[in-house]
């Protein structure tokens, strides 16, 4: 079968310690998981771990969400995104932390290793400046215009931060965290209508995010309105 290797050699990286987080294990593993990597390449194609992801077995689903969060090019997207709707909640943390990975990576490598920079930057002011210059010099890379938001947001300028969040949605409609992101801006401005359809907005693509089941009912709650399905 076309899973037996990948999940033979997927279960050859040491697993994750209790609570250990996805990107200390990955730090702490990285000779087994670019060994995996090279593997991977060798011997399978994107679409061959898009249909594993979808219909493998359990290791194989998490094993190729992992691959395709490494390897996948911008047609894993949506895949990935389905992958939030798993009944095995391992396969949907694998299929966001892919979904994040995916996302941080441009057209441009050059353009990746900025906003990298950029994001580990303490400087907001200098970071709100690199973002600006970096997304007008690559005004396709939609986490550019999610990061900036962040920015607008931790800086209180919320109309800013929205505007950004509508611009990285319109170039990958997948990303539950700028919905999410909006929600918060329009929840600070006091207009919990909007707060409430963007949540639910970001609760459709990934349903088993952090509290925002329990904050969609507080608002539906607080707006007299139909609980949501």
């Amino acid at each position: 079968m076309a899973s037996s290797l990948l999940e033979r050699w997927y279960r050859q990286i040491p697993r994750p310690r209790s609570r250990e987080s996805f990107h200390s294990w990955f730090r702490n593993h990285k000779k087994f998981i670019e060994q995996f990597q090279n593997q991977v390449t060798s011997r399978y194609q994107e679409c061959t771990l898009q249909r594993l992801l979808s219909d493998g077995a359990p290791t194989a689903r998490d094993a190729a969400a992992f691959c395709l969060g490494l390897l996948g090019t911008w047609d894993s997207n949506p895949h990935l995104a389905a992958a939030l709707q798993d009944e095995d909640e391992g396969i949907r943390q694998m299929a966001s932390e892919a979904l994040w990975s995916l996302w941080f990576r441009a057209h441009e490598p050059r353009h990746t290793l900025e906003l990298r920079r950029l994001v580990r930057l303490r400087d907001r002011r200098k970071a709100l400046e690199g973002l600006s210059a970096l997304v007008q010099e690559a005004p396709d890379f939609a986490e550019a215009w999610n990061q900036r938001a962040i920015i607008h947001f931790k800086s209180k300028r919320f109309e800013e931060a929205i505007a950004d969040c509508e611009r990285a949605l319109k170039l990958n409609p997948h990303h539950f965290g700028a919905h999410a992101g909006m929600a918060q801006c329009y929840m600070h401005m006091r207009r919990h209508a909007s707060a409430l359809s963007a949540f639910r907005a970001a609760h459709q693509i990934n349903p088993h995010m952090d509290g925002i089941v329990s904050t969609i009912k507080l608002l539906e709650k607080a707006l007299d309105e139909e609980p949501s399905e």
